[in-house]
């Protein structure tokens, strides 16, 4: 399944356009390499996403082409969340 298709199906990002400009900007990585929106997810794969201050990292237990609201959360497990340093950008962007 592409990336940008998973995140929305599993409503960690709402929409699917919003997806793929996340994706596109390189704030995502499947299992430590750098992902684009048409990146292939599978199972057991391991994501991290970084959304503003926040770092999430989830891993796939899932996939499903349609799910609904009450059911997307068992499409992956949150493994964890941190909170990103502002110097931690500006020392890896030098």
């Amino acid at each position: 399944m592409r990336l940008d298709k998973f995140l929305k199906v599993s409503r960690l990002i709402k929409r699917r356009t919003l997806a793929k400009e996340v994706s596109d900007q390189g704030r995502i990585t499947i299992n430590g390499q750098v992902a684009k929106a048409s990146s292939v997810v599978k199972v057991g794969d391991e994501l991290a996403i970084r959304f503003g201050q926040k770092r999430v990292t989830v891993k796939v237990e899932r996939l499903q082409e349609t799910t609904r609201k009450e059911e997307a959360a068992n499409m992956y497990t949150v493994i964890r969340e941190d909170r990103i340093d502002s110097t931690e950008d500006n020392i890896s962007s030098k």
